[in-house]
């Protein structure tokens, strides 16, 4: 039997709009993912917890507040701390483009912007997860 690959899709800091972050994770488990959703307001050692106590494969991050540059880092870092490393990180929101350049250049693995058709998404994690 294959292994589901397993992603958790979390709302880091004070983003209140998880409408997008919703739709991602259906589109994500309707193609045959197991996925976790952590909910609004997260903070970073909670989203690298519970990363690393459900054994996941990728981290989604969604954020639209504008503390991409602060939240998707410490998220880095923690797993770093924690080493879990392997587990990859991507994330989505409305992030300008040469902030997603220094997050790719940090470990992030994929920025997502608003308007990403979701099977873009899924090829891309179906693709990058061994």
């Amino acid at each position: 039997m294959e292994k589901k690959i397993r992603v958790l899709v979390a709302k880091p800091g004070l983003d209140g709009h998880d409408r997008g972050a919703k739709i991602v994770a259906r589109a994500l488990r309707d193609s045959g993912m197991e996925v976790i959703y952590t909910g609004l307001h997260q903070t970073a050692e909670q989203i690298v917890e519970a990363a690393i106590q459900e054994d996941v494969d990728v981290i989604g991050l969604s954020l639209l507040s504008g503390a991409h540059m602060t939240l998707f880092p410490k998220v880095l870092n923690l797993l770093k701390e924690n080493n879990a490393e392997d587990i990859k990180v991507m994330g989505g929101g409305i992030i300008p483009e040469e902030d997603a350049e220094k997050l790719r250049e940090m470990g992030i693995s994929k920025i997502f912007g608003p308007g990403t058709p979701t099977e873009k998404i899924v090829q891309y994690i179906q693709n990058s997860v061994e």
